[in-house]
């Protein structure tokens, strides 16, 4: 019967291992860990009263899950003393036991694993370890009992409830051998030997690397898809040297831009001489619609002639002031009117240039320019 269970454990390694490494990510070391705790009652399985020599029991499992299928535990039990009948020790403990434990994830290995664990799970449960019998001083007839040591393995069928992603409710009917009896020489799986053990308890699933409490399904990608992405990846790089050329054209362009400021802002000023053209002695003051207020905008215009006015004291200027062709005719020459006296009450009041050097008249709807809003203004002509 070990054999048997030996080559099951090691077939379902190989199985799980393959499976795994096609179906879900791969896992760090301290990746799918868990702890669990359980109590219960177990009784001799042959040769006993099944429930008058039943005793509690309870156990501790640190487990690494391998794969989905597949994972290795240490399970520690201990039973209790609560019964003073034939060999059964007198101290507060019965026996311990340790196992290594091999756990296949029945549900996952025939149905297949899906990305988070199913609400009712099935796991096979094998291990072989260390068992120890208290039996303080004392004798049945002319025999000396004594403390014992021995081989021991467990099989299991755990049914594990996940009430959460990281937490399980588990109930584990299962049996313990003693492999090497009383008075045996040999190593062998007699039921004589053995006891029925029901448990049950919760068990925590640490959080993973990945975020989850559980493997995650892998992304799995043809050589087509990788070939395609590889192309992705170095047109993104050709394209980022390029735009890494032009930055640096860019950046050539700064540096020549800013040698040419930093070389005017060196040159000593320069007195320009102000040359009177036909250009220079009309000056444009543009309006609103249906406005005859000059705007801040408009300001340096009529400020502009002022300043001609100044310094060419027998100059004078002839102010015409234009609509454009909404609205009505009356509107429109009261506007024309209105934006001619604004321009001359500014150079007046603001800039102090006498009443009688200044003419200005309405004219009505302009046609000086093609689009009709421009028409909207008073035109400044210096007359010397």
């Amino acid at each position: 019967m070990k054999k048997i269970f030996m080559i099951f454990a090691v077939c379902a390694l190989a199985m799980t291992t393959t499976s795994a490494r096609e179906t879900v990510e791969g896992s760090k070391l301290l990746d799918n860990i868990s702890i669990g705790i359980a109590g219960g009652v177990y009784t001799p399985t042959t040769h006993a009263a099944f429930f008058k020599n039943m005793r509690p029991t309870a156990n501790l499992t640190i487990a690494k899950q391998i794969t989905p299928i597949y994972g290795l535990g240490f399970e520690g039990a201990t039973a209790f003393n609560t019964k003073t009948i034939g060999w059964y020790s007198k101290t507060a403990f019965d026996a311990v036991n340790v196992n290594l434990m091999h756990y296949i994830n029945l549900s996952n290995l025939f149905g297949g694993y899906q990305g988070q664990p199913r609400p009712v799970e099935f796991v096979a449960a094998y291990g072989l370890g260390w068992g120890h019998l208290f039996r303080p001083n004392y004798y049945i007839g002319d025999v000396k009992q004594v403390d014992a040591n021995f081989a021991t393995s467990k099989a299991a069928l755990n049914v594990n409830f996940n009430v959460s992603d990281a937490v399980q409710i588990n109930v584990k009917p299962a049996i313990v051998w003693n492999l090497e009896g009383e008075g045996h020489p040999f190593v062998q799986y007699n039921a004589n030997n053995s006891v029925l053990e029901l448990t049950a308890g919760l068990t925590y699933k640490f959080l993973n690397s990945n975020g989850t409490h559980n493997f995650k399904i892998a992304r799995l990608y043809d050589q087509g898809e990788i070939d395609g992405l590889n192309a992705k990846i170095n047109d993104l790089r050709n394209q980022l040297n390029g735009l890494n050329g032009q930055l640096s054209g860019k950046d050539a362009q700064i540096k020549n831009l800013q040698d040419q400021l930093n070389e005017c802002r060196n040159k000593a000023p320069q007195v320009v001489k102000e040359v009177s053209t036909a250009k220079e002695l009309e000056s444009v003051v543009t309006f609103a619609q249906g406005k005859s207020v000059i705007a801040p905008s408009q300001l340096p215009n009529v400020e502009r002639i002022a300043t001609y006015l100044k310094r060419n004291k027998d100059a004078k200027v002839v102010i015409k002031g234009y609509a454009s062709p909404e609205g009505s005719a009356e509107i429109n020459e009261r506007l024309a009117k209105e934006r001619a006296e604004a321009v001359k009450n500014q150079l007046i009041k603001k800039y102090k240039i006498a009443a009688d050097r200044i003419e200005a008249s309405g004219q009505g709807v302009g046609n000086m320019f093609s689009e009709p809003e421009w028409n909207r203004v008073s035109i400044s002509t210096i007359k010397k």
